[in-house]
């Protein structure tokens, strides 16, 4: 049977410091604003952000959200892999942000390189050479 699904049209992610994940995601990853909305009626904030080849993140806040139960092998999103062209400039754009990550690891499976990090609610992002 073929599948109805054309394709994933956007990740949702809710954060506990909206100003703190904003400057993240805009100034240190680069993803450029769609639109932002505070939603009274939630006490909640609504951040829609585009990023290369279609890549469309939505960041919300919520009163008293609960953290993430563990890192990374909670049921649930393991991490969100984020394909760049090359690793070494990616991950020197992080360090010049004070973002630490992991040592380079290679997918032992196609040989590419790829390096986990953390936005600042601790949740595991990869980045993920694709040459």
């Amino acid at each position: 049977m073929p599948s109805v699904i054309d394709g994933i049209h956007h990740v949702a992610l809710i954060v506990g410091d909206y100003a703190r994940a904003k400057r993240f995601y805009v100034d240190v990853l680069g993803l450029h604003i769609i639109a932002e909305h505070y939603r009274d009626a939630r006490r909640s904030w609504k951040l829609d952000l585009r990023g290369p080849g279609g890549l469309q993140l939505e960041l919300f806040t919520f009163p008293d959200a609960p953290p993430r139960p563990s890192r990374p092998e909670a049921i649930g999103l393991r991490h969100l892999a984020l394909r760049v062209a090359d690793l070494d400039v990616a991950l020197a754009q992080l360090r010049e942000h004070g973002v630490a990550h992991e040592d380079i690891r290679v997918d032992e499976y196609t040989g590419r390189r790829f390096c986990f990090f953390a936005d600042p609610d601790g949740l595991p992002l990869e980045f993920y050479e694709d040459a």
